[in-house]
């Protein structure tokens, strides 16, 4: 097979999964939305049940909704039928999923979900199936055709089903009032939860780790005390210690240039004396951004009286997974 046939197979394959997903929105419907009151209404969790590549699709739909605000989780129908249907309480909803509707593993546990009281909803593509006969509510999914040229291998059903299944989680998302702070809290580990959770507080340097010069003193002074701290700047400060300058690597140079004598001249006629600052409580993603739009390495820290409390550069964003 040339290479030119390939394409064409991979691109009748994405012309064909993109039309299943199409056809999902006149199903969009009363049954949908339904389903959507269900869950909402729901005291306990989404059980998502499913075999095969429905169960491998259930699976990732469990863990979309657990990690937007509706408590999931995935149950193996086999292993359903051999003690861990006991996972199941009266209080949870079950998400069946089977595109023939007729999958043995799946409505042979049928019979005790309903004994529990369990509300059913089903996500088939036969709408006379069993399970969609025997389900409350039954979302429909019907694809016109498998992307597979053999018209076996699920395909086009299991990407209408991932699709569906997201519109069901976004949806509810939405309806709870779902936060960017709720979904880095369940996100801890990752970069978004460490850009949604993680303050400027969190990893800035503080007490003596913190740059400090007088205004009196000289750039040679201020150097040391950059030198010693390493994150290439110097807060000059009053005997307040409120900020009214910083002075860096960039100011450094520039009086380098000018030959200015650094044992005689002070660091207040060199700073910079509007720097960038910003406060222990704001987000680091927020240091993040204010470094990159003002194009600086690095940020003091100040609270709301204008007095130094700590200090950061770019690379400790770095080390904290923020950028």
């Amino acid at each position: 097979m040339n290479k030119n046939a390939l394409s064409k197979l991979a691109r009748a394959v994405i012309e064909t999964e993109a039309d299943a997903v199409r056809g999902l929105l006149s199903k969009i419907d009363d049954s949908f939305l339904s389903a959507c009151e269900a869950i909402l209404d729901c005291d306990g969790h989404v059980v998502v049940i499913g075999m095969g590549k429905s169960g491998h699709i259930g699976n990732k739909i469990a863990a979309t909704l657990a990690s937007t605000g509706t408590p999931a989780f995935f149950l193996h129908p086999a292993e359903a039928s051999h003690g861990d249907l006991g996972m199941i309480t009266a209080q949870d909803i079950a998400l069946l999923m089977s595109n023939s509707g007729e999958t043995d593993e799946v409505n042979r546990i049928l019979p005790p979900l309903k004994r529990l009281g369990v509300p059913l909803i089903a996500m088939t593509g036969n709408q006379a199936s069993n399970l969609a006969r025997h389900a409350d509510i039954h979302i429909h999914v019907a694809v016109e055709k498998e992307a597979c040229p053999l018209g076996l291998a699920p395909t086009s059903s299991t990407t209408a089903a991932l699709a569906m299944g997201d519109a069901l989680a976004v949806s509810l998302l939405e309806s709870r009032g779902f936060t960017q702070e709720d979904f880095a809290r369940s996100h801890p580990a990752g970069q978004l939860g460490r850009r949604l959770l993680l303050h400027i507080k969190d990893i800035m340097h503080g007490d003596g780790a913190i740059p400090i010069s007088a205004a009196g003193a000289s750039i040679a002074e201020a150097i040391v005390e950059m030198t010693a701290k390493r994150l290439g700047m110097t807060a000059v400060l009053d005997e307040d210690r409120r900020v009214i300058g910083v002075f860096t690597d960039g100011d450094l140079r520039r009086a380098l240039d000018a030959q200015l004598d650094p044992h005689q001249t002070p660091v207040s006629r060199v700073m910079s004396s509007d720097p960038v600052t910003i406060g222990p409580d704001a987000l680091a993603m927020e240091g993040a951004h204010l470094m990159q739009d003002k194009r600086i390495q690095g940020l003091l820290v100040v609270d709301r009286h204008g007095r130094l409390v700590g200090a950061l550069n770019f690379q400790d964003l770095l080390q904290a997974g923020v950028v």
